[in-house]
């Protein structure tokens, strides 16, 4: 199975990162980093680097599409060559997926119009603009398509996803091989959680 998951500059790195981790630990399966051009390209807080191995031209029908997001989400939402590629790919990819803002670039393409879809919270009225049923949600399965929420919820999408495909007991190895088992400091993943006082302190960096 085939893998391809899209970088481009300006892309939060966990949003490629956390998926490839769980996708590329599936059994007869192939991860390629794609980007317009073959070459480095800077994350979106600029102190790493990830790297494409393969340009869009290079891959053409990869069974499993994942767009991350990220700051460059926005450019890549006008780059006409890349939104056909990623309409020609998902015309036969047996899975189109996004995590985080990398649903506005499924949205900008019109995939995603009348479909649930979610994004990182912040960007749920952008998607929502964009033609997509905007939903507050981990992770969305709309057919062939599913997107996640922010960042970390990339990892509980990929992980779902390989449930979907090749069994739960697939989809528990793999986190047990990653020992996923998150228990964070602070219980403030969500807006409703944080709080009014976390919430403006985002809002307004």
């Amino acid at each position: 199975m085939e893998i391809a998951i899209l970088l481009f500059v300006g892309i939060t790195a966990l949003d490629a990162i956390g998926p490839y981790e769980v996708l590329s630990r599936m059994p007869n399966t192939r991860v390629k980093f794609v980007g317009k051009q073959v070459g480095p390209v800077k994350t979106d807080n600029q102190m790493c680097t990830v790297v494409a191995d393969y340009s869009i031209t290079d891959v053409r029908k990869p069974d499993i599409l994942v767009i991350p997001g990220g700051w460059g989400a926005d450019e890549v939402m006008k780059d006409l060559q890349i939104l056909e590629w990623v309409q020609s790919v998902h015309q036969t990819s047996i899975w189109t997926t996004s995590v985080c803002t990398g649903s506005l670039v499924l949205a900008s393409t019109g995939i995603l119009k009348g479909q649930e879809a979610t994004t990182h919270w912040t960007a749920l009225e952008e998607l929502k603009a964009l033609g997509a049923s905007a939903v507050s949600k981990r992770v969305v399965k709309s057919g062939k398509i599913v997107t996640s929420a922010g960042v970390s919820a990339g990892i509980d999408m990929a992980l779902q996803l390989s449930a979907w495909i090749g069994g739960e007991d697939l989809a528990k190895k793999i986190q047990l091989s990653m020992e996923y088992d998150p228990q964070p400091p602070f219980d403030a993943g969500t807006p409703a959680k944080a709080g009014d006082k976390i919430v403006c302190m985002i809002n307004n960096k």
